[in-house]
C-alpha cells in the first residue's frame, strides 16, 4: 500500500544519503504533526505502513529525531569524502 515513489525516496535516503522531501523527513524525525500536515492522500493513507517499513527496514540511526536524520546524512557524506 506504500506508494512506489515513497519507497524509492526512502531507498535514496538510505543508499545515497539524499534527504527526502518534507513529509518523509517529518516521518523520519518522528514529527507526527508535520508528517500529517505535509502528506498527500496516498501517503496519509499509507502512514502506518510507512512507519512500519522505516522501523523494520531502515537502520536505527537513520530515524527517530530530526537530529538523527541530519546526523545520518552528514556522517555518510563525510565518509564518502574520506573514502575517495
Amino acid at each position: 500500500m506504500i506508494p512506489e515513489r515513497t519507497i524509492a525516496s526512502l531507498d535514496r535516503y538510505v543508499n545515497h544519503k539524499i534527504l527526502p522531501g518534507g513529509f518523509l523527513t517529518a516521518v523520519l524525525s518522528n514529527d507526527l504533526f508535520q508528517a500529517v500536515g505535509r502528506a498527500d492522500r496516498e501517503n496519509l493513507a499509507a502512514l502506518p505502513e510507512i512507519v512500519q517499513y522505516i522501523y523494520n527496514e531502515l537502520p536505527t540511526g537513520a530515524w527517530g529525531s530530526e537530529e538523527a536524520v541530519y546526523k545520518f546524512v552528514e556522517e555518510k557524506f563525510y565518509e564518502g569524502l574520506t573514502n575517495r
